[in-house]
């Protein structure tokens, strides 16, 4: 469902993030305002795919 480079929120908002990598039905995903790139484990049932409504995200 989801790929490498994706960009997804949660379900219940929130950043958008990045996909870095995914496995089955986890992905790791980094804030895209974080330079870091610290990964964030999630189910892949707890993001959508994001889209954004003039300057905001939108669930």
């Amino acid at each position: 469902m989801f790929k490498v480079d994706d960009f997804v929120q949660s379900k219940t908002g929130g950043p958008k993030m990045q996909v870095l990598r995914v496995e089955g039905d986890m992905l790791w995903c980094a804030r895209v305002d974080d330079h870091i790139k610290r990964e964030i484990e999630l189910k892949a049932d707890t993001v959508n795919l994001y889209h954004e409504d003039g300057d905001f995200g939108v669930c």
